[in-house]
This record gives C-alpha cells, structure tokens and sequence, in this order.
C-alpha cells in the first residue's frame, strides 16, 4: 500500500491523505466519499488534483481501520483482481 502511494504525485497524496483522514476521525462517513463493497469492505473515493480518480479500498475491525489495496479507477466497475486482493488482505489481517 505504502509503496502505491509513494508512486503519486505530491499533491495526489495529499488528497488521499486527507480523505482517509476524514474517514479516520469522522467514522462511519457515507456518500460520496465512502462506499460499501460487501463483506466488510468499503472504498474511500478520491477526486485528484492530476484528474485521474483513486480508491482506497479498506475495513473496520474493533475499532480499527485497515487499509488494504489502493489503486488508480480506470473503468466504473471496481476491477475483480482487485477486490480478491483486498478481501484476501483483510482476511490475513483479521487474524
């Protein structure tokens, strides 16, 4: 995840780092920024200053939040690979 982020544009990172903050200390946040994917999993969604749009795909256990899988949108559907990435790291980190 850190390393994803790292590969971002300054500014772009800022507005991911603000937007998960606001789901950090404002939990539960609803539409627009945050959605449901089923089975525990929401995506943080962010507009970029670089026009492109991110999501960062995340869960709620005791309390915490984990971030699991963050990557750029290319198409409206949220692309398979990477939900079973998130699922499959949010189940190991669950543990």
């Amino acid at each position: 995840m850190r390393e994803w982020l790292r590969t971002l544009p300054v500014e772009d990172r800022h507005t991911v780092g603000r937007d998960l903050a606001v789901v950090q200390y404002g939990w539960p946040v609803g539409m627009p920024l945050c959605r449901a994917l089923g089975g525990g999993l929401w995506e943080v969604r962010s507009t970029l200053p670089s026009r492109r749009i991110a999501r960062l795909l995340f869960f709620v256990h005791e309390g915490r939040i984990g971030v699991v899988h963050g990557f750029i949108k290319k198409t409206q559907r949220t692309p398979p690979d990477d939900l079973a990435l998130a699922r499959q790291r949010m189940r190991e980190m669950m543990r």
